[in-house]
């Protein structure tokens, strides 16, 4: 692994750029990446929430334990505020407005969406036009059910580029990246955002995605 990038530091907390591939959990190759970014920083740290293996992006990392609790809890309470931005190939069924439905688990750890509701994931998003027969996507998601982003996609009709698991366009990396974390801590807002990877589809996407289309997106 090489150096793991910090794109915010607070007495309480980091947030680090986390790389796609690096795990949560340790393996047979690899440390967990907050293992890792403790012995980068020489500290012990505390992970709060987690990110998918394949995915990049913010990851919040706890620098105490009573930072932790709360950090937790504002996770738990859905008061930290994800979003993400992903790239897929084809015409999606529709370009932005919710994505709603209980998630079944099917063989080999895969899930799908399912039209009832009665304990819902939720995923709200906008797309645009990136380049002949791809589109970037904002989502945010309301609720943190296991592969719910990759499912919503799947669910238009256009999965991520690099998700194998769930038929994507082959790339080197599911294009999946937590862009951004806003939260209020101890009385403070926050908005802090993980610059993109610098590799494929991403390097054509727009500076500042707009956010403020998600609220009106139906």
């Amino acid at each position: 692994m090489h150096e793991l990038t910090l794109v915010f530091s607070h007495p309480d907390f980091y947030v680090l750029n986390k790389p796609a591939g690096a795990p949560m959990h340790a393996n047979a190759q690899q440390a967990s990446v907050v293992h890792q970014l403790g012995q980068q920083l020489q500290q012990q740290l505390w992970p709060v929430h987690r990110l998918d293996t394949p995915t990049s992006g913010a990851l919040l990392v706890a620098r105490n334990q009573a930072a932790a609790a709360t950090l937790s809890g504002l996770f738990a309470e859905r008061q930290i505020h994800k979003y993400y931005l992903a790239v897929a190939a084809g015409k999606p069924s529709k370009k932005q407005g919710l994505i709603c439905g209980d998630m079944d688990k099917v063989r080999r750890g895969n899930w799908r969406l399912l039209r009832t509701q009665n304990n819902p994931a939720r995923t709200r998003f906008i797309s645009h036009a990136l380049k002949p027969g791809y589109r970037y996507y904002v989502l945010k998601p309301s609720t943190g059910k296991t592969h719910q982003l990759r499912v919503a996609l799947k669910s238009l009709g256009t999965p991520i580029c690099g998700d194998q698991r769930y038929g994507g366009e082959a790339a080197q990396h599911l294009h999946l990246h937590a862009w951004q974390l806003q939260f209020c801590y101890q009385q403070q807002q926050f908005s802090i955002t993980a610059p993109w990877p610098e590799y494929e589809h991403f390097l054509d996407l727009p500076p500042q995605p707009d956010l403020g289309l998600l609220i009106s997106a139906t």
